[in-house]
């Protein structure tokens, strides 16, 4: 008989406490990492000495394409809807067991099972771009708070007092020899407003840039992975007979491209933040080197954030990668080597199981291969199992 809400509900009340507890926990620590990046953020940064006839700091003050409140909600907002949307709408029911216990007779997947996989798919979506953004707004706001370079429009907010050059001179031989630099320190200006003592000094890295750039690369990953936009690709090894006839079990039928369409949505968000990153360009807010270092920040995180949570695009059918067992809910302890498979942070079932029983289910399973009992795993039948 169909399983009933009650007993629905009380199955997605079964999930460890202590496993939903560290996961609230990395919640805790990564929003933790945004509020030390909002701390480098309110902090004045240094004031690195500058010369009233720079050239690179003499631009125009003019509007920006791309407002603060534009990028979150582009970068931010926007991937954090389209992942909630997307892993709600594209997770199969077959990602779950076709059977349950109580009804080992039906073919439909149990309801909390399904509920379940969706929502982890749609957590892990978000701690990952949360850490991607939060990590890269830390590092960015950081290296601002520590470098304070002067922006390229700086001369136009500062207003100098240029009949006071002499008072505020910290260093070059501008006064002795003909032709010198003079560098001023920034109390020469007379506009002292939050735009110049703390936006006018923040030009390297570019925050719009790095953001852009984790939240958009981030969610091109994303897509990616969810739509199997990659390259075709062959195992190292070969585990299987790789004929390249025309026939039906021919390798070369198996690595058809994906469509183009599908690969203009992934990569539409990567397109976004190379524009927003060269507005930064085009508004005279930073140098070149300023907008590639910052871009490069958020790809660096960006990628690191995607890995972290989710399995590899080519081999991952879609997949994030599940959760923690409850015995390693914090820590995986010594006695582990490996961070994946049945002796990493959780087993192939998503239960606990102790290491020698482990390496015998392993020692089976290669001898079946060896035989020819057993045959090797799709890449998506194993990301399910991996799941639990």
């Amino acid at each position: 008989m169909p399983i009933s809400v009650k007993e629905t509900v009380t199955r997605l009340a079964a999930i460890s406490k202590l496993l939903v507890l560290s996961y609230i926990i990395d919640w805790i620590f990564i929003i933790g990492i945004a509020l030390i990046g909002y701390g480098f953020y309110k902090q004045p940064p240094n004031h690195h000495p500058f010369s009233l006839t720079d050239p690179t700091i003499s631009y125009p003050l003019t509007k920006e394409t791309v407002t603060t409140k534009t990028l979150l909600l582009v970068c931010l907002f926007a991937p954090a809807i389209i992942i909630l949307l997307f892993s709600w709408l594209l997770v199969p029911a077959k990602a779950t067991s076709s059977t349950s216990t109580s009804n080992p007779g039906s073919s439909k997947s149990p309801a909390a099972q399904y509920i379940r996989r969706k929502f982890w798919e749609w957590n892990v979506g978000w701690m990952g771009l949360a850490l991607a953004l939060a990590s890269t707004w830390t590092a960015t706001q950081g290296l601002k708070a520590l470098i304070g370079k002067p922006r390229p429009d700086l001369l136009a907010r500062c207003n100098p007092d240029v009949a006071r050059i002499a008072e505020f001179t910290v260093g070059g031989l501008g006064e002795s020899v003909r032709g010198a630099a003079t560098l001023v320190s920034w109390e020469i200006c007379r506009d002292r407003s939050s735009s110049l003592r703390i936006d006018g000094f923040a030009s390297f890295p570019s925050g719009h840039s790095s953001f852009s750039f984790a939240g958009l690369i981030y969610l091109t990953l994303w897509l990616c992975s969810k739509f199997s936009v990659a390259f075709p690709y062959l195992p190292r090894y070969p585990i299987e007979d790789q004929s390249y006839s025309d026939d039906s079990l021919s390798v070369r039928k198996r690595g058809a491209a994906p469509p183009v369409y599908l690969m203009l949505i992934a990569f539409f968000p990567t397109a976004t933040a190379c524009f927003i990153a060269g507005s930064r360009w085009f508004n005279y807010r930073h140098n070149g080197f300023d907008i590639l270092f910052g871009a490069a920040i958020g790809l660096f995180f960006a990628y690191i954030a995607f890995n972290m949570y989710h399995l590899p695009i080519r081999r991952g059918g879609g997949w994030a990668w599940g959760a923690r067992s409850r015995r390693r809910a914090f820590v995986r302890g010594v006695g582990f080597p490996s961070s994946l498979g049945t002796d990493g942070w959780a087993d192939e079932r998503g239960l606990d199981v102790d290491v020698e029983g482990a390496a015998a289910v392993r020692d089976m399973v290669f001898r079946g291969q060896a035989q020819g009992r057993i045959k090797p795993e799709s890449s998506e039948s194993e990301a399910v199992r991996h799941e639990g």
